[in-house]
């Protein structure tokens, strides 16, 4: 029988009609790209600043697909992972979003003990993994690695704030000359714990300090006596402490029930840096204690940064107020939220103009032609990547740490002098339950 022309007509419509479908999502799937974003959203890192750090990367997401996506044109499809505070969990998820969901480009890692065997996984694949948070100045010293890159500070930075802090300030406000300063360093024991002391110990040395204990210890530990005793016992003027939440906390508690003393002491972000969170628990008890990290953006005056840089901070502070209606704001937000944005503004872009697309290759080349100077992030540090062939390649040189106070209800930048927003209360006052 001869095809009518009705069905003809109805036949070719059809086709017609099938394939504007296809071209559209063929156009969709163009027009999107999907990131692996990787964070522990459960266990003990989840408060410890994994969660805010997450919060503040899906800001920077946001803003970016409102405005049309990746140079206006690309949507970001985030691939969210939780890996549980476990490395395991974080080898097998990104393995996962490598192979099965064939993506390329993984954003995040709060953790060093995840980001160090992460980075040598990611690196062999030839994939790219963009380090947000974790700080281990061990994820790329001597690694020559080509697809890891880190805005963020490294753990090495930590000791040189710590250790310029107190020769700067040893003589005006203890009455002390430094060499005469005793400080104990006390760490969880994983890369992130054991890379900050080893670069406590480094600097005091090199500033004459006297280091009289160093002490590492699991982050899981039940118990924390023993190491109180030992801090009673080495007289410490000054303790440096890398941990997380609950060894904080647990810390704490046993140094105040055995009554250890000291004329102050310094965290090194992570647990330190959820304010909040040990305000809860301890109050007024940790007035006045120190804090190295990466600043809040939101302490920096935003006049003085690059133009726009201000009000991306005023953005991404009341976001994160409203999706978690806390009051502090911590400095893992802007971390998860800086580097993120970095990624995605400074780089994809490129990658894609400049290279021809998404693809790890094309995405390496645009990092590595990176050049933000100071003043040019929300976190007030510039971006530029050491290059293949260099001790630490693939971490950010111009990344700089804060030293903050915790000033009753809030948080002052206390060091560097150019910068700070107060006067460092040092010692503790004769007021604080530890002070000496």
């Amino acid at each position: 029988m001869p095809t009518s022309r009705r069905t003809l007509l109805k036949t070719s419509a059809a086709a017609a009609a099938a394939f504007s479908f296809d071209w559209t999502r063929a156009q969709a799937q163009a027009e999107t790209l999907r990131i692996g974003v990787i964070y522990d959203l459960t266990g003990p890192f989840a408060a410890g600043g994994s969660v805010a750090s997450s919060i503040g990367a899906q800001i920077a997401i946001d803003l970016v697909n409102e405005k049309g996506g990746i140079g206006g044109k690309t949507k970001i499809v985030p691939v969210n992972v939780d890996s549980q505070s476990k490395p395991d969990v974080a080898i097998n998820e990104a393995n996962r979003l490598i192979d099965q969901e064939k993506i390329e480009i993984l954003n995040g890692v709060y953790a060093s003990s995840h980001a160090v065997p992460l980075a040598a996984k990611v690196e062999q694949q030839k994939k790219i993994l963009w380090i947000t948070t974790a700080v281990s100045t061990a994820v790329f010293k001597d690694k020559n690695l080509q697809y890891v890159f880190r805005a963020q500070i490294h753990s090495d930075q930590y000791g040189q704030a710590f250790a310029s802090f107190i020769a700067e300030h040893a003589k005006g406000k203890l009455g002390m000359d430094p060499k005469d300063v005793k400080v104990a360093l006390i760490h969880e024991d994983g890369p992130y714990g054991v890379g900050v002391a080893a670069a406590d110990e480094a600097y005091a040395k090199e500033n004459g300090v006297q280091v009289v204990l160093k002490e590492g210890y699991s982050a899981s530990a039940p118990d924390l006596s023993v190491l109180v005793t030992k801090l009673k016992r080495a007289k410490a003027d000054i303790i440096s402490h890398a941990g997380y939440n609950p060894d904080i906390t647990l810390f704490l508690r046993q140094a105040r029930e055995s009554g250890l003393k000291f004329k102050m002491l310094f965290g090194a972000g992570a647990g330190y840096s959820q304010l909040d969170k040990l305000r809860e628990t301890f109050g007024a008890d940790i007035d006045n204690f120190c804090n190295i990290d990466p600043v809040p953006a939101q302490l920096l005056d935003g006049s003085k940064l690059a133009p726009g840089v201000g009000d991306l901070t005023k953005t991404m502070i009341a976001r994160y107020r409203d999706k978690t209606k806390a009051t502090e704001v911590p400095p893992h937000c802007s971390m998860g939220f800086n580097q993120t944005w970095v990624l995605l503004n400074n780089v994809l872009p490129v990658a894609k103009e400049k290279y021809g697309g998404f693809d790890p290759e094309a995405v390496r080349k645009a990092a590595l032609d990176v050049d933000i100077p100071a003043g040019g992030t929300i976190q007030g540090y510039g971006v530029k990547f050491y290059p293949p062939g260099t001790p630490m390649s693939g971490q950010n040189e111009r990344s700089t740490p804060v030293v903050m106070q915790n000033a009753g209800e809030k948080i002052s930048v206390v060091w560097p002098t150019g910068i700070r927003t107060q006067d460092p209360v040092f010692p503790l006052p004769k007021g604080s339950i530890y002070g000496a």
